[in-house]
């Protein structure tokens, strides 16, 4: 399959017990600032799950921030998993404190660069690029062949391909039985944390759920700083929870380019579940509803009130409401209106994602469908 240019796809992780991420955040909107998408999975991760993290979201580079010394423990555990989840071949940098005597080393062991804290920005940019530009052509009919046998860097791989408009050459999935449950909000209500519960009580059941993950891209430079997935992210992975973030590029309506595609691969991969994350949304983003088989719209705490929620657009189109962050002051009054400007028809649900309340009663829902 020929291979075209792409933005460079960065995972940028903090493994181990660093209590602080200042500098990874700075780097992560550099990232996006030079057109670069960084999936950023937050502190405290393990080696196992930033690799499998790579694996899934199939990123060009991985970068590791480590600054409590543990170089020389951490980094061949991360090359040692990369090998047996057979991505050896994406690049692993290394930033943080770092004796000089220890370079040798590391690069003896196979990772690509090392930075110290005074390395400067554009040099860390210009790397990264570099590294990721080195990207391998990819063999269509053995990605198709490892899709079929469950195989999910085949799956990943696929859905890169699609998310550039590759040439499949007539290819498609084969038909799924599994449920598209879009979830909608505005930025800041909640969504990722809710759907990392909720697929975690699917899990719990012995459903395979998958979540697409969508957020916006810079109208500037075309970068993306994809967050969604440290809020899901738990130190064991699971191999039948599997999250891909996707950025917006010029989409409008709350979606990403071929984002129905990427669904369709999902539902034949075998998913009983696909839960699609859209950016934060609007009143008249409803492009969710074009894919998804059930939505579910967040809202919280005073974000409006009868009128408000009787207007047109995303309102109409959920089937169930989930009001989140009720440990904060305001639910009654909230849940009060909008009960009144919806009815009684469709379910409504009280959750705080922060307290573990409510949540199961949202899955109870979901496990009918």
């Amino acid at each position: 399959m020929e291979q075209q240019n792409h933005r460079p796809r960065v995972l940028l992780a903090k493994i181990g017990l660093d209590g602080h991420d200042r500098g990874a955040k700075v780097l992560s909107r550099s990232f996006r600032d030079a057109g670069i998408e960084v999936i950023y999975t937050g502190l405290w991760q393990t080696c196992e799950a930033t690799m499998y993290a790579a694996l899934q979201e199939d990123v060009d580079v991985v970068g590791v921030s480590l600054l409590s010394a543990a170089h020389m423990t951490v980094m061949p555990e991360l090359l040692r998993i990369g090998k047996e989840l057979g991505i050896e071949d994406v690049p692993v940098v290394l930033g943080g404190i770092v004796p000089a005597a220890d370079y040798p080393g590391l690069k003896d062991m196979g990772v690509s660069e090392v930075f110290n804290p005074g390395s400067p920005l554009d040099k860390i940019i210009e790397t990264i690029t570099r590294l990721a530009a080195k990207r391998k052509a990819r063999d269509f009919d053995g990605i198709r062949a490892g899709y079929g046998d469950g195989n999910a860097k085949a799956l990943a791989q696929l859905i890169t391909a699609i998310q550039h408009g590759e040439d499949l050459g007539g290819w498609t999935p084969p038909p799924g039985e599994g449920v598209v449950i879009g979830v909608t909000g505005a930025p800041g209500v909640g969504k990722s944390s809710l759907i990392g519960r909720l697929g975690g009580m699917l899990r719990d059941r012995g459903k395979k759920v998958a979540v697409v993950a969508i957020d916006p891209s810079s109208p500037v430079t075309g970068g993306a700083l994809l967050g969604d997935r440290l809020r899901m992210m738990t130190g064991k992975p699971d191999a039948d929870f599997f999250i891909r973030s996707l950025s917006s590029g010029t989409s409008q309506g709350g979606l990403g380019p071929r984002c129905r595609e990427v669904v369709s691969v999902l539902e034949g991969f075998g998913f009983d579940y696909v839960l699609v994350e859209t950016v934060g949304a609007g009143q008249a983003d409803v492009a969710i509803r074009e894919l998804s088989d059930h939505i579910l719209l967040l809202l919280m705490p005073e974000s409006g009130d009868v009128i408000q929620f009787s207007k047109a657009g995303i309102m109409e189109i959920a089937g169930g409401f989930v009001l989140n962050k009720c440990d904060l002051t305001g639910a009654d009054a909230t849940e009060a209106q909008l009960r009144s400007a919806v009815g009684q028809d469709r379910p409504m649900w009280r959750v705080s994602s922060v307290r573990d309340e409510g949540i199961d009663a949202v899955a109870d829902w979901v496990a009918t469908l």
